[in-house]
């Protein structure tokens, strides 16, 4: 029935359904692709914050750290 060089169902309706996303109205794919670049963007976002925040709080547990440590007192004498 479906020789080489024929396409079979699963060809025409990835076929169909790119046609359908190219010419399926006016500016869907800008739409599309503006929505994917702003996701993008705000994980980016969202993932250098959250660095920020480890960093911040990493610096501030050394700190904690530097300030319960006793100081050696010298004797004079």
């Amino acid at each position: 029935m479906f020789g080489p060089g024929t396409f079979s169902i699963w060809h025409w309706l990835i076929v169909l359904a790119v046609v359908v996303l190219l010419f399926g109205g006016g500016g869907k794919i800008s739409r599309i692709m503006g929505d994917f670049g702003s996701g993008l963007k705000a994980f980016k976002k969202s993932v250098k914050d959250e660095e920020a925040a480890e960093a911040e709080k990493r610096k501030l547990e050394g700190d904690r750290l530097a300030s319960e440590t006793p100081k050696e007192e010298t004797v004079k004498g």
